[in-house]
């Protein structure tokens, strides 16, 4: 069977992860490949800083609950890359992959293009010629110029809670990275929009407003520094961890709601909540090659959340179930160690730092310790992983939890690490 693996090394060799946002690239190969955006299922186009992966896990889960073929499209992977294109339910196979990724690749002739607008071409592309009922598409990173933003009428736009992150390429405000986020907004297509600071909800209000995008909020309209949890009372807990997941079941649940010609049903709805799979996201690793490392008595978690709002959502999972914590963390060099370990402080026992294995984009296990140290919080910096947890099993007594944290990116070598046999 076709590994697409060395396709993927040659175009991010050839075009690397860069982050260059326009839209030009991403339209003149689409158009070479017969424009197959314009020939896909309903759309739903979500973007948003945090939340968007588990609000999509939702939908898919309950969707397929009810029977329907569910195209979705996510990023990052976090051990394979067939991760980020699901057909019909099914992660895409390695051989329809690589031929899909050569096709595109002679459809580009050569052309600049960024990693991400080629993949994403791909998903595109892939989604256009199997049967479906529905596509969730989510952003990478903004929305305005986000390679996923070439639907002319998706059904429906989402925008999760919008925070600070990445403002290297978004802008340094709130309100400037609110802007980006909203332009996913389509002239004539409603948009289901999450609870909001303030200073994001009014730029996306006044962006809907001029260009005549109904904006539904079935949530508080301002959220300054607590999780909001006013959804409707039937809608069940769903199998994710934490307070904040109980409002992006209450997002998820809305957003099937103002699909037209879906028959969701009390019963579906249940169904899908109670058995979403989304890994990575406060999840508990309760066996494996790294959970071997730890007494019984610890139990060890992973989320790859890396910015403030992740951080909050983490701490009222905590707070709902206070027990000692220690805080693995890994962070890339574009992000904030600083802005996502303030929340967490109150509650962290010991905090061990690591460089993500493979980046070269990661912070170092000393920048980290040191960023540690300015929030008040004293860091011992390991070598790995596997170090760190083998050193928190020696020198920590009693019970408690671990947490694997910082970045998807380390989230996905803690997967395959985990998966190995110890």
């Amino acid at each position: 069977m076709p590994d697409p693996q060395p396709i993927l090394d040659r175009l991010l060799g050839l075009h690397p992860k860069l982050i260059d946002l326009k839209l030009d690239r991403v339209l003149r190969l689409l158009e070479a490949l017969g424009n197959p955006h314009l020939n896909l299922p309903p759309v739903v186009h979500v973007a948003g800083t945090n939340a968007k992966g588990s609000v999509i896990a939702m939908m898919r889960a309950v969707l397929e609950a009810a029977g329907y073929g569910v195209h979705v499209h996510t990023s990052p992977h976090l051990v394979r890359f067939n991760e980020r294109i699901r057909l019909a339910g099914d992660l895409i196979s390695d051989e329809d992959l690589s031929r899909l990724l050569e096709e595109c690749e002679t459809a580009n002739g050569g052309a600049p293009i960024t990693f991400f607008e080629i993949t994403t071409v791909a998903a595109l592309l892939a989604f256009s010629r199997a049967p479906a009922d529905v596509v969730l598409l989510e952003t990478g990173l903004g929305g305005s110029l986000d390679a996923t933003n070439v639907v002319p009428s998706p059904a429906l736009t989402i925008i999760t809670p919008v925070s600070m992150d990445h403002q290297q390429y978004l802008g340094d405000t709130l309100a400037a990275i609110a802007g980006e986020k909203a332009g996913i907004l389509k002239a004539g297509v409603p948009c289901l929009l999450a609870a909001q600071e303030k200073e994001a909800r009014d730029v996306i209000i006044k962006k809907a407003s001029d260009i005549g995008a109904p904006v539904i909020e079935k949530f508080p309209q301002e959220i300054p520094q607590e999780i909001p949890q006013e959804i409707p009372q039937e809608i069940p807990r769903p199998n994710l961890p934490g307070p904040h997941q109980v409002a992006n079941a209450g997002l998820a649940v809305a957003a099937l709601q103002l699909l037209d010609g879906f028959d969701i049903s009390d019963d579906h709805i249940a169904q899908g909540l109670g058995r979403i799979d989304w890994p990575a996201r406060l999840q508990h690793l309760s066996q494996g090659a790294l959970a071997e490392l730890l007494r019984p008595d610890l139990e060890l978690w992973l989320d790859g959340g890396h910015n403030e709002g992740a951080a909050r959502a983490i701490r009222g999972w905590l707070d709902e179930e206070p027990q000692p914590l220690h805080l693995v963390f890994g962070m890339l060099n574009t992000k904030d160690p600083v802005a996502y370990l303030g929340p967490l402080k109150p509650h962290i026992t010991s905090l061990r730092s690591v460089a993500i294995p493979g980046e070269d984009a990661s912070l170092s296990a000393q920048d980290l310790a040191e960023a540690a140290a300015r929030v008040g919080i004293q860091a011992t910096p390991s070598e790995s992983v596997s170090l760190a947890l083998a050193e928190i099993a020696r020198d920590q007594s009693g019970a408690g939890r671990v947490l694997i944290g910082g970045s998807l990116y380390l989230a996905g070598t803690v997967l395959a690490k985990n998966a190995l046999s110890g």
